[in-house]
């Protein structure tokens, strides 16, 4: 058996390049910046619209107002990033809590002086701003930035309603802290160890049969004690969005993310229906092929990612995966390879787990004028290895398109899961091509298992999540009423292969996205089949892809998702597109099923 994976020699980030600690003067040397910024721009207060009938000053004032509004962000954000990633790492230390929690209401407040700014936009016409543009033309480069706070005009309320909103937003936030906070602070007893949720969760993924289970059952038991605060957040912060949602006239609860996302409701339905229907040709069939290669005629819920090879599995070193990811991203152009490196030999990657250290993965942007930070737990799996690549492929992305600025390279969710995604397929392919015929059927088991945690889990979690908001409005729904919910919707995706063990009605409790970004999971979804049809199209004609996808990178938030994949004649408007995704997966099944 393999030794225990060792972590100690993981990198840990450094933030010097934002800020030395919470009393480094630059801090509020960037917020005086910030708020010198915003007073500037609050000064324009009124003028926009009055001069809505001069197209060439309009011009001027749209230009100049948006570059105020951008730096002010900057300040803002750069400051927001520093607290929230330093506290990312330290959860168990209420300093760092405190610290992020008053900048954020500090920030609000900032904020808030400027928020006139897009109502006045919005105020405007189409043909004004149209006339303004051509009357000033450096005005037209935020034509996709305007774009996107217009998406917003029929949702508006009052100025005073918009800033009382701004001014709560800081309290309201708390609720997600309390939950981030639980989840962080979690420990599970798991034989004669306490591991905390990333360990766990981790160890549901071992050879050892006996191990996953203690695992699960140790992670089921530990939630249960924390599920009715767990379960309270979640319906405050579904109630606090079901009272704003009304005010705004959204038409149900995820128009407003769909809105954010800059994504059709009909594509999203369109997603999801595609998925629905390959439930059975791909996760009933493959869960059911699973227990046969395992000896079993069902699967516990603890077995879904248990690995095929009963011998410990092999583990890949920090520089392993270091050669793999930049060998990957070098295969599709040196650029991607080249990018991704100056992460390795900077210190902007923090991946060793350790207490206090919240679970997960991400690549944070920080502004445009700074560069991404990339945070994940590294444990030494496959899977580790792939989320190395995924957040990767999320810097070299923001990354790219950072010359456009803060406010053109923010990229809509749907869109910024294509290069990460993408990045993931990359080093998949490089495994599976140097693997063994014994090699080859775990690799494709695994990959098989990824596709349905990023499609088919995520759209059971999107549709989790419709169906408590719609029993939200009814009233408060209880744990109990959330966790029949959860186990209806995961049972519909996985099949009959797989039971539902007793206590994994308490799983939802650990999905933080519930709580602090509603709707988002079908985003992970729509990149995942949207990289699936991307990638169709490089093994098409690879030389030619290249140049074409480093366009869509760098294009950042400038495009919807329709315009992006135009030049590679995709239409994700139709369920056809969604479903060739679902194909390609249930492909990936045929040739899993022809080694069982």
């Amino acid at each position: 058996m393999n030794a225990p994976f060792k972590t100690d020699r993981l990198p840990q980030w450094r933030l010097d390049d934002l800020y030395t600690g919470r009393d480094d003067p630059k801090i509020e040397a960037d917020l005086a910046k910030a708020k010198s910024a915003n007073d500037a721009l609050v000064a324009l207060k009124g003028r926009f619209v009055a001069s809505r009938s001069d197209a060439r000053l309009l011009g001027e004032l749209l230009d100049n107002g948006i570059k105020l509004y951008e730096a002010a962000t900057n300040g803002l954000w750069g400051v927001g990033a520093y607290a929230g990633l330093a506290s990312s790492t330290a959860r168990d230390n209420p300093t760092w809590a405190k610290f992020e929690a008053d900048f954020r209401a500090r920030s609000s407040q900032i904020a808030a002086e400027s928020l006139f700014f897009t109502l006045e936009i919005n105020e405007l016409d189409d043909n004004e701003i149209e006339a303004a543009f051509r009357a000033h033309k450096p005005a037209a480069r935020w034509r996709p930035w305007i774009r996107r706070v217009r998406l917003s005009r029929p949702h508006e309320l009052s100025p005073d309603l918009e800033r009382m909103l701004i001014d709560r937003g800081p309290a309201v936030a708390n609720w997600s802290r309390l939950s981030e906070e639980t989840l962080a602070s979690l420990t599970a007893k798991v034989g004669r160890e306490t591991l905390t949720l990333s360990e766990v969760l981790n160890r549901m993924s071992d050879p050892d049969g006996l191990r996953r289970k203690q695992a699960a059952q140790g992670l089921a038991k530990a939630l249960q004690q924390h599920t009715p605060a767990l379960a309270l957040c979640l319906n405050t912060l579904a109630f606090e969005k079901q009272i704003e949602d009304r005010w705004r006239k959204y038409p149900d609860p995820a128009a407003s993310r769909h809105i954010a996302n800059e994504v059709h409701a009909d594509a999203v339905a369109a997603l999801e229906a595609a998925v629905v229907e390959a439930y059975e040709p791909v996760s009933h069939r493959y869960y059911r092929l699973k227990a046969k290669a395992m000896g079993r005629d069902v699967l516990d819920q603890w077995d879904r990612n248990a690995p095929l090879d009963t011998s410990a599995p092999r583990t890949y070193g920090w520089d392993d995966a270091k050669a793999m990811v930049l060998e990957s991203f070098s295969g599709l152009a040196p650029k991607f390879a080249d990018t991704a490196l100056t992460f390795f030999t900077h210190p902007w990657i923090d991946a060793k787990p350790r207490p206090g250290k919240q679970s997960g993965a991400y690549s944070h942007p920080v502004t445009a004028e700074r560069h991404p930070y990339v945070f994940l737990n590294y444990m030494g799996e496959r899977r580790d290895v792939l989320t190395l690549a995924h957040e990767l492929g999320h810097a070299v992305h923001q990354t790219l398109c950072a010359p456009l600025g803060t406010l053109l390279a923010d990229t809509p969710l749907t869109l910024a899961e294509t290069a990460s995604i993408f990045g993931e397929g990359l080093v998949f392919e490089r495994l599976l091509a140097n693997a063994s015929k014994t090699e080859r059927r775990g690799l494709l088991a695994g990959k098989i298992e990824d596709g349905i945690n990023t499609v088919v889990r995520q759209i059971a979690f999107h549709r989790f999540e419709t169906r408590f908001h719609a029993a939200r409005l009814l009233g408060e729904v209880s744990a109990e009423q959330i966790g029949a919910i959860w186990l209806e919707e995961m049972g519909a995706s996985l099949g009959p292969a797989v039971t539902l063990n007793k206590g994994y009605e308490h799983y939802w409790a650990y999905v933080s996205h519930f709580v602090h970004a509603p709707f988002y999971v079908y985003a992970y979804a729509f990149g995942d089949l949207l990289v699936r049809g991307l990638m169709e199209k490089r093994r098409e004609d690879p030389k030619a892809f290249a140049p074409l996808y480093e366009d869509l990178l760098a294009a950042g938030g400038t495009r919807t998702y329709v315009e992006a994949l135009a030049p590679f004649g995709l239409n994700p408007r139709g369920k056809a597109f969604w479903a060739a995704g679902m194909k390609q997966m249930e492909r990936l099944v045929d040739e899993f099923e022809a080694l069982v």
